[in-house]
């Protein structure tokens, strides 16, 4: 059984954080990317080591909202967890259209 996957805009995502909402949220991006800039309340989690370290999800507050660059990685994350009876959210548009301020760095 596939658990509930939703959708976002990366600016409702923004404007959410921005009001204070504690939310999950999983970057599935590149080391090298998400140093170039990150949302603050983010986790890094690569999609090339996803799998092994899809254990670091449990104990997180779900939904679990999925960004990368575009939001194709992120809904290939989505796909994965769902079918691992995750619930999970997309951010459409990934980084390319995140409105906020980013940190850069580890």
């Amino acid at each position: 059984m596939h658990a509930a996957m939703g959708e976002i805009t990366a600016s409702e995502l923004e404007t959410r954080l921005r009001e204070g909402e504690k939310l999950s949220v999983i970057d599935v991006r590149e080391p090298d990317e998400w140093e170039s800039g990150h949302i603050k309340e983010a986790v890094s989690i690569p999609l090339s080591v996803f799998v092994e370290r899809v254990g670091e999800l449990n104990g997180m507050e779900e939904p679990l909202y999925m960004v990368c660059r575009s939001g194709n990685r992120s809904g290939k994350a989505c796909d994965y967890l769902s079918a691992q009876g995750y619930e999970v959210v997309n951010v459409l548009g990934g980084m390319l259209s995140w409105p906020g301020e980013v940190e850069t760095g580890n």
